[in-house]
């Protein structure tokens, strides 16, 4: 992998996804929201529980009493982290607004199991103080991975802003894509195709550049089985350049047909 900061995972379809790892400086970001909002949540309650405590007289020692409260701390993150990461499919309010999430090593959601071990093991990482081993392993791990994510085995990747069929409808300003010229026509049933599904392969070739290779191999596969539900016959697609190539070809002719029912080339 030339990019180490990308992790690329095989799917069964052999379709190569990459994913964005993330690094420290967004992963603290990430964090200190996080604890804000439980240290908020936290000093809240911790009026409420004093008000009541004192009402009370249950005349508990101060030992104890620092006790309860490392103890509300720690199962507060864990509980937090867990229901969040649970419910939002590995992320949580301060992931969300950064822009992360955890997933499985191999691309897999994270779940409550994989959430409860990486939340559980969080203690360890926060020794000797202010989760100084977590910061020392992450700095030692090329994916930026504390104890609790090697135990769980997950990482934090960066979203990507969800590119979709419906959204190459849209056609956005970009430099037309070059399209080899058609010397014929060779894929069967082609004049079945619309002028629409001709313009999506058109905005898909177009904007390809600009896709992750996650979001352009999934967006041509779906493309490839569009398009072979429309013509009415299987295509043999064995890997994604084999789906862009095709694309290129199903532009080509297209455009070809075009030129021997209407003259010149339509663009």
């Amino acid at each position: 992998m030339l990019d180490e900061r990308l992790y690329t995972v095989e799917t069964p379809e052999h379709i190569d996804v990459a994913y964005d790892v993330a690094g420290i400086g967004s992963r603290f970001l990430a964090a200190l929201i996080d604890h804000v909002i439980i240290a908020v949540v936290l000093s809240l309650s911790c009026v409420g529980v004093s008000i009541v405590a004192s009402s009370l007289d249950l005349g508990l020692s101060e030992s104890l009493i620092f006790g309860l409260f490392g103890l509300g701390i720690y199962l507060s993150l864990c509980a937090y982290h867990i229901f969040f990461e649970t419910i939002w499919n590995g992320q949580t309010p301060g992931k969300r607004i950064i822009g992360l999430r955890m997933v499985r090593v191999g691309g897999r959601p994270l779940g409550f199991a994989g959430s409860a071990v990486r939340n559980v093991i969080r203690l360890a990482d926060f020794l000797p103080v202010l989760y100084g081993l977590g910061v020392m392993v992450m700095f030692i791990d090329k994916r930026s991975r504390r104890l609790g994510d090697l135990a769980a085995g997950c990482m934090a990747v960066r979203e990507r802003k969800a590119v979709t069929l419906d959204s190459l409808s849209r056609p956005v300003a970009a430099e037309a894509p070059v399209v080899p010229t058609a010397t014929g026509i060779t894929i069967p049933n082609l004049q079945v195709l619309r002028r629409d599904d001709y313009d999506i392969v058109q905005e898909y070739l177009r904007r390809k550049p600009q896709l992750s290779v996650e979001a352009r191999q999934r967006l041509g596969q779906q493309l490839v089985e569009g398009l072979q539900q429309r013509l009415g016959y299987p295509i043999l697609i064995q890997t994604p350049r084999d789906a862009e190539n095709f694309l290129y070809q199903i532009a080509a002719e297209y455009q070809a047909l075009e030129r021997i029912d209407h003259g010149p080339a339509v663009r």
